[in-house]
């Protein structure tokens, strides 16, 4: 089956056909007949030499993260308690990240894209799933790539198998502003009560799965994939997690809130794990009563002062 590894850019790298002369072996059918042959004989999950240079050429696309910074609103369409996404409409969303964005561009950050951060799987009492109508979804979906928009798909996993839990977001990498996150907070049969969490192993398998997923789909690039942090727990292992998977760019998303000595303090603990050098910023505004939010809230100066510089940043 397909492996992970991982083709370095350089000019011995870069597949070469063997020359060949034009005469008089490419007249000679028999010549032609055994290539078929090899083809023909090659298994099933074994790719072709054009399908191979395909895979290869994929694997080298630019990452959206190279010239850009991605800014994103968190939540449910359907919820107010969630988010800010249930509290405007897509119109209003859009023209305020705009207006965000350019905040960000004047505090020195680098070109913005702006997306869309949606609850998928939204955990229940008992660690049940409930997740978002399909033709909602599709709605702010389409709608984001018809205004250059990213959309990235949040899954809480409750009580069920994360790999086939995040199985059933693949199909949405079909759109090619779709990108996909997880949440190990909510990877627990009782929420509220105690703080879910994925192992390094589980988050490995997932990229794994994913990355597959997108080579047997013909899926160029790459794809983000973002895991969400503010407690030790959430991540087993953390430091035993890979980020070198070719066509898969894990994020950190570093999710404290409170004051801005408070969310600084839990980013140090993010930026420990070195092994995953990609990092994300959540910030939380204020809204509903009893809901926890940051205040002060940060200025897109002082986060783009953090260190490492996040390159994701949300506000839920």
């Amino acid at each position: 089956m397909f492996t992970n590894t991982v083709y370095p850019f350089t000019q011995e790298s870069v597949l070469v056909q063997e020359v060949r002369p034009a005469f008089p072996e490419v007249l000679f059918t028999s010549f032609i007949d055994a290539q078929r042959a090899a083809d023909m004989a090659r298994p099933y999950w074994v790719p072709t030499e054009e399908e191979h240079i395909t895979m290869l050429t994929n694997l080298h696309s630019e990452s959206i993260l190279l010239n850009n910074d991605i800014l994103l609103y968190y939540g449910h369409p359907m919820s107010r308690n969630m988010g800010i996404l249930g509290r405007y409409s897509r119109e209003q969303l859009r023209d305020m990240m705009s207006e965000l964005a350019v905040e960000y561009m004047e505090a020195g950050g680098r070109n913005i894209i702006t997306g869309f951060h949606i609850i998928y799987g939204t955990v229940w009492p008992g660690g049940e799933i409930g997740v978002i109508r399909e033709n909602v979804l599709r709605e702010w979906i389409e709608f984001a790539l018809e205004h250059d928009m990213l959309v990235f798909l949040d899954h809480q996993i409750g009580r069920y198998d994360p790999i086939e839990q995040f199985r059933t977001l693949l199909p949405w990498l079909r759109y090619p502003n779709v990108h996909l996150a997880l949440d190990p907070e909510w990877r627990t049969p009782i929420p509220m009560q105690e703080i879910g969490h994925l192992t390094a192993s589980e988050i490995n398998q997932i990229q794994q799965v994913m990355e597959e997923y997108m080579i047997a789909n013909d899926i160029p690039g790459e794809r983000l994939l973002l895991v969400h942090q503010f407690n030790s727990v959430m991540i087993r292992n953390r430091s035993d997690v890979r980020a070198d998977y070719a066509k898969v760019r894990l994020v950190l998303s570093i999710a404290g809130w409170g004051p801005p000595r408070l969310k600084r303090e839990t980013y140090a603990f993010g930026a420990l794990a070195t092994n995953i050098p990609v990092k994300g910023f959540k910030l939380w505004y204020e809204g509903l009563p009893g809901v926890h939010y940051d205040n002060p809230l940060m200025t897109p100066r002082e986060v783009l002062e953090l260190n490492p510089r996040p390159y994701v940043i949300m506000y839920q």
